[in-house]
């Protein structure tokens, strides 16, 4: 059976490059049609059929560089190396220094035997399967501030609680994810709001008044979180996750595949109290804080010794740039966890800097498929245009005459464009100024509007295999990535369709409060269906 997947997965591949080849040598043109999409469409349809991602993004990658080529062999290699791969490391240079040092950070913390003390903490406290991922969700909902840290963090102080309880790592990955760019979606005070506010900039419209606006009207994020407790409290769960907490259940099995993620042990250090991983766990949220207000001019002129927000916390909020300001903060919070680990004599300074190479591998992972999927990205939106074609189907006369569907047509291609580019922030990016640019201030439907771009980026980045709170969510539940994407993807769209009928009820009825009243009674509704049908089975 595996030797004949395998051989069909080399003839697909082969197919696709033919094309691709085909497409470059024709001289058919593929900026800014629906050639652009095609790239990340293969890598993603590769990857959930092959399991592997790694092979199935580089495909991706290969097929943009050829389409985008003119037939050149050695153009062809210079976008697939400079365009994608090189560019993608600069270009997340940040993000790749801030996950290494939280790395770190956790290898510190396990050394000192502060998860392990956790752990013991968390078995005589937290008594149930129910009450350790409720505690997961709880955690994510507070961590609110920037949805990388979040899961990242979550997976982290969680994953001993979890694995004691027996969770799958498939099920600690659904619930960080579910709750990192959700709640990121409708927190006034998070990197996202920042990134939404300006991206209003120009429109006429002021950034932070239309998030908050937006957010009772923005059902992915909203029924998302209803979604995750009431499948945690009537264990309702479905499709692949089902078998994932079956074999966690009765076998002790985190992973039901072959392929697993394995973690550092937990020290046995006696020295070792819950303390030590709160503490720093405080001291990382609070610095992480500064560090991205401080960026963004809070205490003066911002880092690039521009504009002044000072004492103005949403102004500065929206001016950072979280790839800076992560670091920033993150190399301070690991100077003071590292002198007061020594200090309590939990570790030596050897031990410490044992850690840092620990901390680093741990995360390699994670950045491998976070290059690889920038980079597909930068070749299908700059080389390509994919965004540029997105923009022109959304201005179209088609899409103008729906009227009150507007906002279920804009969830929609919001949802696909961030599924096929694998970034929320770049498809509001595009979507924000089309849609203002669609509604006068003064129409009621322009708030709803809005908020569909928002959900449908949310949601396509949430189902996409190449985005990058996936594969981070993927890292803090130490998971592995596929097996991720895979029991994620029925849960997310499932709330995908029952957003989509708010959106479409909401373009009448125009009552935020109302549509998600169903939203809700649909969503408990479903999960109560599919609990009957699964106990009979």
């Amino acid at each position: 059976m595996k030797k004949a997947k395998s051989i069909i997965t080399v003839i697909v591949v082969l197919a696709v490059l033919a094309l691709a080849i085909g497409v470059a040598v024709s001289g058919m043109d593929t900026v800014a049609t629906y050639w652009a999409l095609i790239p990340p469409v293969v890598a993603i349809g590769l990857a959930l059929i092959t399991k592997e991602v790694y092979s199935s993004l580089f495909i991706g990658i290969v097929t943009g560089a050829i389409f985008a080529s003119g037939g050149s062999f050695a153009k062809a290699v210079d976008h697939v190396v400079s365009d994608g791969l090189i560019s993608a490391i600069s270009g997340t240079a940040g993000i790749f220094l801030f996950l290494v040092i939280l790395g770190i950070i956790v290898a510190l913390i396990n050394r000192a035997g502060a998860t392990a003390a956790f752990g013991r903490w968390a078995k005589t406290h937290i008594k149930s399967r129910i009450g350790a991922q409720i505690a997961t969700f709880i955690l994510g909902i507070m961590i609110f501030i920037d949805d990388y840290f979040n899961c990242l963090t979550v997976g982290s102080v969680m994953l001993p609680v979890t694995d004691s309880h027996r969770v799958s790592r498939a099920k600690l990955s659904y619930l960080i994810d579910a709750t990192a760019a959700p709640i990121c979606m409708i927190a006034p005070i998070s990197s996202w709001a920042a990134a939404v506010s300006s991206y209003a900039e120009g429109t006429g419209l002021s950034g932070i008044e239309l998030f908050i606006k937006a957010i009772p009207y923005n059902f992915y994020s909203l029924l998302t979180l209803v979604f995750v407790v009431a499948l945690v409290v009537m264990k309702a769960d479905y499709g692949p996750m089902r078998r994932h907490e079956i074999n966690a259940i009765e076998n002790g099995d985190l992973f039901s595949t072959e392929e697993r993620v394995e973690g550092e042990e937990y020290e046995s250090n006696p020295k070792g109290r819950v303390v030590d991983l709160i503490l720093p766990v405080i001291v990382l949220v609070i610095i992480s804080v500064l560090g991205l207000v401080y960026i963004g001019g809070f205490f003066g002129k911002d880092a690039w010794g521009g504009t002044d927000y000072k004492w103005d916390i949403v102004g500065a909020f929206g001016n950072t740039d979280a790839t800076i300001g992560l670091p920033w903060g993150a190399l301070l919070a690991l100077i003071v966890v590292i002198i007061y680990m020594i200090a309590r004599k939990l570790i030596t300074f050897k031990e410490a800097m044992e850690s840092v190479p620990k901390g680093f591998i741990a995360m390699v992972p994670a950045m491998t498929i976070l290059t690889m999927a920038t980079a597909l990205k930068n070749i299908s939106n700059d080389l390509l245009g994919s965004a540029t074609y997105v923009e022109s189907l959304m201005k179209s006369e088609a899409a103008q005459s729906l009227s009150n569907l507007l906002p279920a047509v804009i969830f929609i291609v919001a949802c696909l464009l961030a599924f096929a580019t694998g970034t929320s922030w770049g498809t509001f990016g595009i979507l924000i100024p089309i849609v203002s640019g669609m509604f006068g201030v003064d129409n009621p439907l322009l708030y709803i509007a809005m908020s569909a771009c928002l959900a449908g980026a949310v949601c396509g980045d949430h189902c996409s295999p190449i985005s990058d709170t996936t594969i981070m969510s993927s890292a803090g539940g130490r998971c592995v990535h596929v097996n991720h994407v895979s029991t994620q993807l029925p849960y997310a769209i499932t709330v995908a369709v029952i957003s989509l009928i708010c959106y479409v009820l909401a373009g009448y009825i125009q009552n935020a409060w109302i549509c998600l009243a169903i939203g809700v009674a649909l969503v408990v509704g479903f999960l109560f269906i599919m609990k009957k049908v699964n106990s009979k089975k």
